[in-house]
């Protein structure tokens, strides 16, 4: 049995050699070519679209090979390809779920609404894009946790592309008690947003007087920074806000409710009554022993 392998082995080496030669050249140009394709198309497409892009490049170079490699076997094609293409059709209707999240993958692809590394908020979900794939696209988490979501669902639900843009605004709102003079505040606000070195001066900060709530005057101080300063400027803002208030005396209410008779209520009487005196109960006589 073994001389009849090395026989076998014998009259085709020649033939395992061009198949092996085949695959190892065809598996080299793909990477080659994923590797170029990645390069050229990073920076005018974005760095998930050449990735994606360079991958399929690669698939299609590499089952190119095999093929080659199949024919030089001396392997039919035209049978196979028939065969796969049977096969290709139960395969879709048992896979009809995948095949909608693989053109939905296509489309985000095309759209370029996120790439990877950009901070997304898909519904409850808020985290930094990992990875873009043809069926699901990864979100990594704030506190370090992988969410997959598959791309059909996302092509049917919004997407809000936190870093998309360079700058953003934080609009923070802020209330005062009824006694303060609105015109201060609102000085005030806008020093604290002149005074931080992380918010921007073009566009220039906003300062709007909303109006009066339940327990206060509301309003609204808007400032503009750089999109990758968003939790220091949240931060540096919330406690310049606090530090003036305090420092110039502005109260900050707490939420009340108060009553009033179409005027100021005034404090209602009080009467204290001093209760009878009572009798002293009379000594009660000792008995004789």
């Amino acid at each position: 049995m073994l001389t009849m392998a090395l026989d076998w082995l014998a009259a085709h080496a020649r033939t395992l050699i061009n198949v092996a030669t085949i695959m190892v050249v065809g598996i080299l140009i793909g990477v080659l070519l994923q590797r170029l394709v990645r390069r050229v198309m990073e920076r005018p497409f974005g760095k998930s679209t050449a990735i994606i892009v360079g991958k399929t490049v690669r698939n299609l170079v590499i089952v190119l090979a095999l093929f080659s490699a199949l024919s030089a076997m001396g392997i039919r094609l035209n049978s196979i390809l028939a065969a796969a293409g049977v096969a290709g059709v139960a395969i879709g209707f048992a896979a009809q779920t995948s095949l909608s999240n693989l053109i939905s993958g296509i489309f985000l692809i095309g759209a370029n609404a996120f790439r990877i590394g950009d901070i997304v908020t898909i519904g409850d979900t808020t985290g930094t894009v990992h990875n873009i794939g043809l069926l699901a696209t990864e979100v990594r988490t704030f506190d370090n946790r992988l969410v997959r979501f598959p791309n059909e669902m996302l092509v049917k639900q919004p997407i809000i592309n936190v870093t998309r843009f360079p700058i953003r605004r934080l609009d923070l709102p802020v209330r005062v008690a009824f006694k303060e003079d609105p015109a201060r505040v609102m000085a005030l606000l806008r020093e604290i947003a002149a005074a931080n070195p992380l918010c921007l001066d073009n566009p220039a900060p906003i300062v709007i007087f909303n109006g009066f709530g339940d327990s206060g005057m509301n309003f609204t101080l808007g400032v503009w920074f750089s999109s990758p300063d968003m939790l220091a400027v949240r931060a540096s803002i919330l406690c310049g806000i606090k530090a003036c208030l305090d420092r110039e005396g502005i109260e900050i209410p707490v939420p009340h409710i108060a009553l009033y008779a179409g005027r100021e209520t005034r404090p209602f009487p009080v009467e204290c009554q001093t209760p009878p005196a009572t009798a002293t109960p009379p000594a009660t006589a000792e008995r004789p022993s």
